[in-house]
């Protein structure tokens, strides 16, 4: 035990030094003032910078050179009024409805299969959208609409039966003094990525 005591007296000096050497002082720098704050820029402010720049930008450079007119061409092309008359063909499992809209999207014509005639289980048959193909096609004559149309873009939706049916229809001696206005075909069928869990089959038997 003594030599023990004497160790510990021993090894006191040393650790007393050690401590006092990882010691450090606190630092005596004058602390830094904080630099001038800059001034909160309104949002109309802010706004009229973007609306300068907007204008004083020289979008002329964006364009090659040599094909000005062709780019000059496309871009009025696409910022235009639309001119177009649109057929929209809605195809569902158990229905089919035709809608013929103006440029300014007001409907004209909108018929479905219930509306000739078609009851219940029926109304979800190719015969029956074609019917209302044919239907449509001698409305529009019926009621003077032709010299209207100038252009018409035939819009389809959904994969039914009467997604054929109309086409047929169109193609047919039913569709002869439409089917020259028609200038574009376009698909508007929903695609669902992702989403909420879809509702479970339904099976017979």
């Amino acid at each position: 035990m003594a030599n023990t005591r004497i160790g510990l007296r021993a090894l006191r000096p040393l650790t007393l030094t050690v401590c006092a050497s990882c010691r450090r002082p606190f630092s005596q720098t004058a602390r830094a003032l904080a630099g001038p704050q800059k001034e909160e820029k309104s949002l109309d402010s802010l706004l009229s910078t973007v609306d300068a720049s907007y204008r004083s930008a020289d979008y002329q450079n964006i364009i090659p050179a040599g094909s000005e007119g062709d780019y000059k061409n496309t871009m009025f092309r696409e910022w235009e009024e639309d001119e177009k008359h649109k057929l929209n063909v809605y195809a569902t499992k158990h229905n089919t409805h035709i809608t013929l809209a103006n440029p300014k999207r007001d409907s004209l014509i909108s018929v479905s299969c219930g509306n000739i005639g078609f009851r219940k289980a029926g109304r979800g048959t190719y015969d029956a959208a074609y019917q209302l193909a044919a239907f449509v096609m001698s409305r529009i004559k019926d009621k003077g609409l032709l010299p209207q149309i100038k252009q018409l873009e035939l819009i389809y939706r959904g994969f039914g039966p009467g997604r054929e049916a109309v086409t047929k229809a169109i193609l047919g001696a039913e569709g002869k003094q439409v089917r020259p206005l028609i200038i574009k075909l376009s698909d508007s069928t929903r695609l669902k990525f992702g989403g909420v869990r879809s509702k479970k089959p339904r099976r017979l038997g």
